[in-house]
């Protein structure tokens, strides 16, 4: 470990009252090229770690007025510092103190008298994950600035494609061509379908980095059920499907409208795709004491109680096709699920093999 340098260009906070041992850190990490900055006491520490915002912190324990484990607790609740390295200094060598130590947001431990090479080596090692996890961020920032972009263009893309497709759809309607009918319906449910799955997946993307916006209003329920029939419209159409919205038209909910309508699309989208052609769907309300339940029923395929499990897991997604092979990615009931989970609501499904499904969602009168 001789000759061992550190990664440049480092700052290092160093917290002790004992100017013998600040005297021995420095004879160590001078000629290590780190950038030093010195505190006597707690306050002192939280005051310059505040200004400086250093790489990594080197914390005494045994300090008067306040010790070590409470100024990392300080520093570990101010959102400039808490995500500072901090090792901890100490003669005390007790398993009960490193316990503590890491209770309170060390991530290390350094046992008096000091050695170099270890001091530097543990350095080091926590640096590396500092520096690992800020490209990661990074990575990350980059990626989701472009998804952003792919996402705007693409539905821009979209919202033409679909307007093409329903041009498309009624010159077709009006001629008598069966097999130009037939491929009309065609685009226009895949341009749906993509147009649906291309929503989710921005959907769930901004979700995912806490940047999906959350607006909490009154609303009619009736009236967000028939917006999401209707976007299906043509789907059970073709598959001769029936959706009849039974929700009360006075019910109020006061919910995000965006997210609820998500999460009616998928429901209803899912309930027409396991429907056999001429089914049933059906969308009811019902009011609890402390809940109102929105479910979506179908009288279709069913799913499998091993399955119902997993309905709702990012990692187990459930992916079976349609009863007319229409094609699923899962992501839809992932989605609501953790649209529902921001609600501080529930999302559950019940089913019976080749009698039907029923998801549903409930939301709190009062958040």
């Amino acid at each position: 470990m001789q000759g061992m340098e550190i990664m440049k260009p480092t700052s290092i906070l160093c917290v002790d009252d004992n100017p013998d041992n600040l005297r021995v850190l420095l004879e160590h990490l001078n000629d290590a090229g780190l950038k030093l900055i010195i505190a006597e006491d707690g306050e002192t520490a939280i005051r310059r770690a505040n200004y400086a915002i250093p790489d990594i912190i080197l914390l005494d324990i045994m300090m008067p007025v306040m010790d070590g484990f409470q100024t990392c607790a300080r520093l570990k609740e101010n959102p400039l510092t808490k995500h500072i390295p901090i090792i901890f200094m100490s003669a005390l060598s007790e398993t009960v103190n490193k316990l503590k130590g890491f209770e309170v947001g060390a991530v290390d431990y350094i046992t008096k008298p000091f050695q170099r090479e270890e001091v530097l080596a543990r350095i080091n090692a926590h640096l590396t994950i500092v520096r690992q996890r800020q490209e990661l961020f990074e990575l990350n920032a980059t990626k989701d600035r472009f998804f952003s972009i792919v996402a705007h263009d693409m539905r821009n893309i979209f919202n033409r494609i679909m307007g093409f497709a329903q041009l498309s759809k009624v010159w077709a309607d009006k001629g008598s061509d069966d097999k130009q009918k037939h491929y009309s319906k065609s685009l226009m449910n895949a341009v749906t379908e993509a147009h649906q799955l291309m929503e989710n997946l921005q959907q769930w993307a901004t979700s995912q980095r806490g940047m999906i916006s959350f607006e909490l209003k009154f609303f009619m329920l009736e009236s967000a059920v028939k917006k999401a029939i209707d976007y299906y419209f043509e789907p059970a159409k073709q598959k001769e499907v029936q959706i009849i919205n039974n929700i009360n038209s006075d019910m109020n909910v006061y919910a995000d409208q965006n997210m609820i309508e998500t999460i009616l699309r998928n429901l209803i989208s899912n309930a027409v795709k396991f429907s056999p052609k001429g089914g049933k769907v059906v969308v009811s309300s019902k009011e609890l004491d402390n809940e109102i339940e929105v479910l979506v029923s179908d009288n279709g395929i069913g799913i499998k109680d091993d399955v119902l499990s997993r309905l709702f897991a990012i990692d187990r997604k459930y992916k079976e096709k349609g009863t007319a092979n229409e094609p699923g990615t899962g992501l839809g009931l992932v989605l609501c699920r953790e649209l529902m989970e921001k609600h501080n609501g529930r999302i559950f499904a019940e089913s019976k093999l080749n009698i039907g499904t029923t998801i549903g969602f409930a939301l709190k009168k009062n958040l």
